[in-house]
């Protein structure tokens, strides 16, 4: 059963892309999920606009392969999915012509009500956005209740990005526009915040009198795929640097908020951008893998991984490196934050040598954002049994898909949710995303004058002597079948 909390007002959404890629593995897998949990109800209504004609059975055949994984799980999730198409409707639009939207109009106007939500979700390039918000606008579907979400890439640097954001805002008021980044919606990114301001056992430490350094890894195995145009013009800094790893960053390094609320998080995810130092170029290192150039058909100095050694000037955080790093085909799919804490100032334990050098670790707090979302905690113990003092290291483990019993709603589930309760909590702010290329468009433009270093697929990227010249080393994230974080 749902908690209280977890109520969602009856909806309308309006897909335009919806039958789009990112639609159909996506936004509507999501929305089907949060039907068959029981959080989106049949008073719920969905519209599917694109360029071609297409009726229901021809999208749920579309839809169906990207929902069979859970529906397996699903009691009855066929007949689920039966029903939750049944709350779709579909219109053939091109989003250029004028007045394209009245049917749309003629759907919804007449139901209008301050408390029924109508979100407008953008699934479509942002060359569009302007003449899709135009026509939100002509049709006079632009009511206090509407919402207007929009995806990455909001435009190449900060002038393109100021553009589309300035197309956008002569339609909707900001608090109207959700600037989506779907890693804010993991459960574990969520936790960070709790762990971090819910537990005075870690609050207390968090700050460079404690941790030595913190490591971000957003590591993928696979390599572009069918994305060769878009990511050749965007590439690793532009594409994963730019919004999930710096929001990472952010929800690692901001001040308590006075409240947990919308303006407040987000007030403190800016201090902490706007207190970025810029990155020297020798703590820059960008790779491409091998065979990428011939994916993309052409000679290319796009980078496919960059790692960064990145500094926040402010009280709490002088001192202590960010090492973030993020790029395709590695040698795991993982993403991590990992806080190493400094060692102990005094080692008791030194003098009769039962402090051994080969089990000196210190302790480190790692959160797994995806997958197998959790946290871990590397402590030191004595070894049990007999024999006297012995040191070795242990760790605290929470699993999440072991420690709950129901499943977890993923990213995309979670924001749509909160795009209908109205809650901007995990959605950056304009001034959020101006900051964010404040500090990203140096780096694009060392990127265009630089060449890459070549890496071998399988492998964790160039970025060895980034860590090792301050004399710390990389912590790969590991698999479930090999924990160990020996390093």
């Amino acid at each position: 059963m749902l908690p209280q909390s977890a109520a969602v007002p009856a909806s309308d959404y309006v897909i335009i892309g919806g039958t789009g890629d990112l639609s159909l593995r996506k936004i509507f897998p999501a929305l089907f999920l949060r039907y068959a949990a029981g959080q989106v109800t049949d008073d719920f209504r969905f519209f599917v606009v694109g360029r071609h004609e297409i009726n229901a059975d021809t999208f749920k055949a579309m839809l169906a392969p990207h929902c069979i994984t859970e529906m397996a799980s699903i009691e009855n999730g066929a007949e689920l999915l039966d029903q939750f198409i049944k709350l779709i409707n579909f219109a053939q639009i091109d989003i250029t012509a004028p007045m394209s939207m009245t049917a749309i109009a003629d759907s919804i106007l007449p139901g209008a009500n301050p408390d029924r939500p109508v979100i407008f979700y953008l699934s479509i390039a942002p060359s569009l956005f302007s003449a899709a918000c135009q026509r939100i606008n002509e049709a006079k579907l632009h009511l206090p209740q509407s919402r207007l979400v929009v995806e990455k890439p909001l435009g190449h640097d900060r002038k393109s990005s100021l553009k589309i954001n300035d197309e956008l805002l002569a339609v909707f008021e900001e608090d109207q526009i959700y600037r989506i980044d779907h890693y804010l919606g993991k459960e574990t990114v969520q936790n960070l915040m709790a762990l971090r301001f819910a537990n005075v056992i870690f609050e207390a430490l968090w700050n460079n009198r404690y941790i030595d350094n913190i490591q971000i890894t957003v590591a993928e195995t696979v390599g572009v795929g069918n994305r060769t145009s878009y990511y050749d013009q965007y590439g690793a800094i532009r594409d994963m640097l730019q919004n999930h790893l710096l929001q990472l960053v952010c929800l690692v390094a901001m001040e308590p908020p006075a409240r947990f609320n919308a303006d407040q998080v987000r007030n403190e995810k800016l201090r902490v951008l706007q207190a970025l130092r810029k990155v020297d170029d020798d703590h820059v290192v960008l790779g491409q893998y091998h065979d990428y150039a011939h994916e993309v058909g052409k000679p290319t100095l796009t980078e496919t991984y960059v790692g960064l050694k990145v500094l926040i000037d402010n009280w709490r955080w002088a001192g202590v490196p960010f090492y973030i790093r993020t790029g395709k085909k590695l040698a795991t799919r993982a993403s991590e934050i990992v806080i190493t804490f400094k060692n102990r100032p005094h080692d008791i334990f030194a003098k009769d040598g039962i402090t051994a050098a080969d089990n000196e670790i210190p302790n480190r707090l790692i959160i797994r954002v995806q997958p197998n979302e959790g946290l871990r905690l590397l402590l030191t113990s004595k070894e049990p049994g007999p024999g006297g003092m012995r040191l070795f290291p242990s760790e605290l483990n929470l699993s999440f898909g072991e420690s709950f019993e129901q499943r977890l709603p993923d990213a995309y589930e979670r924001l749509l949710m909160d795009i209908a309760r109205g809650n901007q909590t995990l959605f950056m702010r304009l001034d959020e995303v101006l900051a964010a290329w404040d500090f990203i468009d140096p780096l694009v433009e060392l990127a265009a004058k630089s060449s890459p270093l070549l890496y071998r697929q399988g492998t964790m990227g160039p970025a060895h002597n980034l860590i090792t010249n301050d004399g710390r080393t990389w912590i790969d994230p590991k698999d479930k079948n090999n924990e160990s974080d020996r390093q």
